[in-house]
């Protein structure tokens, strides 16, 4: 609001002085036109004038109403001490978005354990970061108030599932959502990370939008099973965060495959490279597989993720393999970026 409320620059009022000018002139014209009774050429002058002014007030219209939009856009502020900020999203819910946003934001540190990680849980309404990390409290404050995250594994985290009572349904509107979007953002005293994981909750909806068009996002990482009818939704948060401008990093497969521990027959219980032939489709990068495993499903059961539970497994080294591809997609942005200025 305070924006559209700023004084125009000099070339805005130049351009609005001439449109007004031209207006004015093509109403005078107009009613010169309309006053020559049975002069020649009366009715194509008159309507020729008539439909040129309809013409201006289209284009002058479409233009201010482009100005507006463009001033009503929030900047992009950086988050404090936030070097990168990665967004774990998918168009569905129950593909493992949150086990993978979780083991994921590990493998990077078991990966290269210099860097530091931070996950925040942006799932207002269905909060899952506190479960799998094993995590339960409140957050304390800082001396002017800024809220300090609860930490597990060395990860920093902040979620919603810390401020309201376990069970309690969060029912706020859109803009309550927003507000407490942008404290968890905004308010917690993060500290020096190398990356702030954001596990996105799902569909393409206004948390999505929100944190796209106010921080600074280096990249997208979607989950998908390679089931037809998660698929669907994959495809539309790929094209959501095209069109908002933010890079995606790639798919991930996740319960690509099912081993049975005694037989080791394999089974693709939710088809087979359905992520893999989409990100072929959409030209963008499969970042890995993560097998269907019964070990991934009770490690986060009991808040212990299988990359610090279980890190020797394969199923650690499916997690880490997708944080390396990740942390390369990154790096090959910019140099692409730094080529192009």
């Amino acid at each position: 609001m305070l924006r559209l409320l700023e004084r125009p620059s000099a070339s805005s009022k130049m351009a609005q002085l001439t449109s007004g000018r031209l207006r004015r002139l093509l109403q005078i014209y107009a009613n010169k036109s309309s006053s020559l009774c049975g002069g020649p050429g009366f009715e194509h002058n008159s309507a020729l004038g008539v439909h040129f002014v309809r013409r201006w007030r289209s284009v002058d219209l479409k233009e201010r109403q482009k100005q507006m939009m463009a001033r009503g856009l929030p900047k992009q502020k950086p988050i404090s001490g936030v070097k990168q900020v990665l967004v774990v999203a998918s168009g569905k819910g129950g593909v493992g978005k949150s086990t993978t946003a979780v083991n994921l934001a590990l493998a990077l540190m078991a990966n290269d354990p210099a860097k530091t990680v931070g996950l925040l849980d942006a799932d207002i309404y269905g909060p899952s970061i506190p479960k799998l990390m094993h995590l339960k409290g409140n957050p304390q404050l800082t001396s002017n108030n800024r809220m300090l995250p609860l930490s597990n594994y060395g990860v920093p985290c902040m979620s919603m599932g810390f401020l309201v009572e376990d069970g309690a349904p969060v029912v706020w509107r859109g803009l309550m959502v927003m507000s407490a979007m942008e404290r968890l953002l905004r308010q917690v005293e993060w500290g020096p990370l190398d990356y702030l994981l954001v596990d996105m909750p799902p569909g393409t909806g206004d948390v999505q939008l929100s944190i796209s068009q106010n921080v600074p996002v280096a990249g997208a990482v979607v989950v998908s099973t390679p089931q037809d009818i998660a698929l669907l939704d994959a495809r539309r948060g790929v094209q959501m965060f095209k069109k908002v401008h933010v890079p995606v990093l790639g798919l991930v497969q996740n319960m690509s495959v099912f081993t049975c521990p005694k037989c080791q027959h394999q089974t693709h219980i939710f088809g087979a490279d359905g992520a893999r032939q989409l990100a072929d489709t959409l030209g963008v990068p499969l970042l890995g597989d993560i097998p269907l495993h019964l070990n991934i499903r009770e490690t986060s059961d009991r808040g212990q993720p299988v990359v610090v539970s279980s890190p020797s497994s394969p199923e650690a080294a499916a997690y880490r393999k997708v944080a390396a591809a990740v942390v390369q997609r990154l790096e090959e942005l910019e140099q692409t970026q730094g080529a192009v200025l």
